[in-house]
């Protein structure tokens, strides 16, 4: 419904342009277009709008009509009084005051009191329309707002106990937030309001993180350090660690600096970069005159190879396993073979990984030689190099491509290997892996192979994504690859777990079977269908019955893990998308509530359905491993959807009533489940159970994850000498004592514990924590 008061549409008048080029690009044009010519045309008689408008008397002497000496298109002047103070001549100026627009009369435009309203004694006001409509405007979102509080009011009465109580926190908070905005200057100008929508300040207030979400304040291209880490989102425990140090900048008294930093100095603090841990800026050895073609003994080969399909391929299936070492022994038992180049980078970068891992085991790591690079070097020129990358990608070339982005995470390159993954998931979307193969061109065992390399490395690029804080280089929508199954590949050939796989009807009768048995009930050993039937719909099915005995002879395995793995990866893509995207500023905080609370109780549901074998503390001892890495993963999914409601409450001031109750208890469960996610190591420091028990290869994300929370409780949050404060000092000090261990192993730990340091130093607000710092460093 259109409204009466609105002005027509203004018509933008036709410009003229002097310059003979038609191109917008061309710069005279450009200058034309910044001027509006109102010419008037060639063709069109002369006209003179001073006649026009009023008719003049003619001077004494000359006649009423035009005389023959006065041209047809000269200007007449029009007379102006020669009492300049007559306020009543046909003078006028450019704005009248309020009370002569009022009673459509002229007025003088004297300031700061017109004639009229001095000669009537009255007030003269050149009153801001601008102002005047905003504030018709205000008024008007007023009446809404009331409206739509008693409309809150009535719904109150019709729905449950918990929801109107909610609703009514939800109005009271509201209400109390416009009474604070109005309890500041009324008068509030257009420009005002442009600049809180447009942050103009290159240093804003460090925030919550759902407010920064659409914008960077930051230029990603200053320098090489800067490009090094490149942008790094909100769901990233380093912006975490950033956001924190500026807050306690802020707050802490301004003590003059015995050396003034140099602006380059001053400008890489205020980047995020600078709290970064990660070794991008470091330079990867690539050896330049490495023989690609070379090939360790077949005694050391052996164990790269075991160490890579015992420690990696569990949690990185990227590889068909069987297929593989039947190739890896005719390439070492028959000396002419000679493999394709993409399959001898794929066997580099097994030997590279697994050389990292055996460097990274020994006691003295830093002085013993690590062949990593050497195998890294001879793959990147096999397969990764400038032409390599302009041949079209197969599906070796996607498992080359998946391999080096998780070498180059497991060596602390994680801005590299993020590329690198979207490079591989790219390749992959080529190949069509994002899809179920319907091909009949396609044995059973090939598609489930390549399902788990789709899977691979979109599990790996959702680690990524959390620990750089960037978006997912594939949207879910456009992914329709089945959930890997929890057969080893072994079992592929099985005539039972090939009909699974082969028709699309069992395969989801035996999902949906899987995902809804009993939590409680134990994977540990072979159960019988006498606990767990199909439904009378499915018994004189014959793919539902086969589905159904399936999941009753299933015994815990790797793949069982995976499976897992994949269903709690989802979750975290979802949290991503629904709370760090940069729609997410666009919601209100109670959207972001329900969003919370959906995606926590989804984790608790995951929980539920848990096997027991990869229970985090009473689980099979055999899959100790894996069950750390579900730890460790359901942690982090839990800290990522909660970290909103933390990161909400430090905006608040001392003594300010906490924003509602959910957002209090959530925040509460952040700083428990980083305490907890701790709890994981050993109160002990030892290096060995790193790379034995725990996920090595992120290890030190999910610490620094854990860690930030922490530190923002400890010195933002909580007050000096209570039972809160000291708790979290606990956790931050076995952080610090594992960070210290580490870092002489990882230059990635030495920088995590240097930032750490920087940030405990800052501890002006807690006085009593330089105590506890003091002998923490003893």
């Amino acid at each position: 419904m259109s409204d009466p008061n609105r002005p027509p549409p203004f018509h933008y008048p036709s410009y003229t342009s002097s310059s003979s080029s038609e191109y917008p690009g061309n710069e005279a044009t450009f200058n034309d277009w910044a001027v509006p010519q109102y010419s008037q045309p060639s063709y069109a008689p002369s006209v003179n709008y001073d006649m026009v408008a009023g008719f003049a008397e003619t001077p004494t002497g000359a006649s009423s009509m035009f005389s023959g000496e006065r041209a047809l298109n000269s200007k007449v002047a029009i007379p102006r009084s020669a009492n300049p103070s007559n306020w009543t001549s046909s003078g006028r100026v450019s704005r009248a005051c309020e009370n002569c627009r009022d009673q459509k009369a002229k007025c003088s435009g004297h300031r700061p009191t017109c004639q009229r309203c001095q000669e009537a004694g009255t007030r003269c006001s050149y009153g801001d329309r601008k102002r005047e409509k905003m504030a018709k405007q205000l008024s008007d979102l007023t009446n809404q707002k009331h409206i739509y509080e008693a409309l809150l009011e009535d719904v109150c009465s019709k729905v449950d106990s918990q929801t109107a109580q909610h609703i009514e926190q939800v109005v009271n908070e509201q209400r109390a937030g416009n009474d604070q905005a109005f309890g500041r200057k009324a008068s509030i100008s257009l420009s005002t309001v442009r600049e809180a929508d447009t942050p103009t300040d290159p240093d804003p207030d460090p925030i919550s993180s759902l407010v920064a979400l659409d914008y960077i304040n930051e230029d990603f291209n200053r320098d090489e350090k800067i490009q090094a880490m490149g942008f790094v989102g909100e769901h990233s425990e380093i912006t975490w660690l950033y956001r924190l140090r500026r807050m306690l900048e802020r707050s802490s008294p301004v003590t003059p600096s015995p050396v003034t930093p140099s602006p380059k100095e001053s400008w890489d603090r205020q980047s995020v970069a600078s709290v970064s841990f990660f070794l991008d800026d470091s330079e990867i050895p690539v050896i330049d005159n490495v023989d690609p073609m070379q090939r360790p003994s077949q005694m050391l080969a052996d164990q790269l190879v075991d160490n890579y399909f015992s420690i990696i391929h569990p949690f990185f299936p990227i590889i068909g396993k069987a297929i593989f070492l039947r190739q890896y022994k005719s390439f070492y038992s028959t000396p002419f073979v000679r493999p394709g180049k993409r399959w001898l980078a794929i066997l580099n970068l097994i030997f590279g990984i697994a050389a990292r891992y055996c460097h990274q085991m020994q006691s003295g790591a830093q002085d013993a030689s690590d062949d990593g690079p050497l195998y890294f070097s001879r793959a990147w020129k096999l397969s990764m190099s400038d032409v390599a990358l302009l041949d079209h990608p197969n599906l070796q070339q996607v498992q080359v491509e998946g391999l080096t982005s998780f070498y180059l995470l497991s060596v602390g390159q994680v801005n590299r290997s993020w590329r690198i993954c979207g490079t591989s998931i790219r390749s992959a979307v080529i190949m069509g892996l994002n899809l179920r193969n319907e091909s009949s061109m396609v044995v059973h065992t090939s598609k489930e192979t390549r399902y788990r390399v789709w899977w691979s490395i979109y599990m790996l690029d959702i680690q990524l994504s959390v620990m750089t804080g960037r978006p997912p280089h594939c949207s879910s929508d456009f992914c329709t690859t089945p959930h890997p199954v929890p057969f080893q590949e072994e079992e592929f050939l099985d005539d039972n777990v090939a009909q699974i796989i082969t028709d699309n009807e069992s395969r989801n009768i035996f999902m949906e079977a899987l995902s809804s048995r009993s939590s409680t009930k134990s994977t540990n050993e072979v159960t019988t269908s006498e606990g767990f039937g199909p439904p009378m719909s499915y018994q004189g099915n014959q793919y539902g019955q086969a589905a159904y005995n399936a999941v009753d002879s299933l015994t815990p395995n790797t793949s069982l893990y995976f499976l897992c793995l994949v269903d709690l990866g989802l979750i975290m893509r979802e949290s991503i998308d629904t709370l760090y995207a940069p729609g997410a500023a666009r919601k209100s905080w109670r959207e972001v509530e329900i969003a919370i609370s959906t995606l926590n109780s989804k984790v608790d549901a995951w929980l539920s359905r848990l096997p027991t074998a990869f229970h985090f503390t009473h689980g099979h001892q055999a899959f100790e491993r894996q069950r750390s890495c579900l730890a460790f993963r359901f942690y982090s999914a839990k800290i990522l959807i909660t970290q909103p409601c933390l990161s909400r409450l430090t905006r608040k001031a001392p003594g300010v009533e906490i924003p509602g109750n959910f957002c209090n208890t959530m925040a509460v469960m952040c700083v428990d489940l980083a305490g907890q996610m701790l709890d994981l190591l050993p109160d002990s420091p030892e290096p060995s159970w790193v790379y034995r028990v725990s996920p090595w290869w992120c290890v030190l994300h999910f610490l620094m994850q854990s860690t930030a929370v922490l530190l923002t409780e400890l010195l933002l949050l909580t007050k000096a000498g209570t039972v809160q404060q000291r708790t979290a000092w606990e956790k931050v000090t076995k952080v610090s004592r594992w960070l210290a261990v580490m870092s002489t192993k990882d230059l990635s730990f030495r920088r995590a514990q240097l930032v750490c340091r920087d940030l405990l130093s800052q501890n002006s607000l807690k006085p009593d924590i330089g105590v506890y710092a003091d002998n923490d460093k003893n």
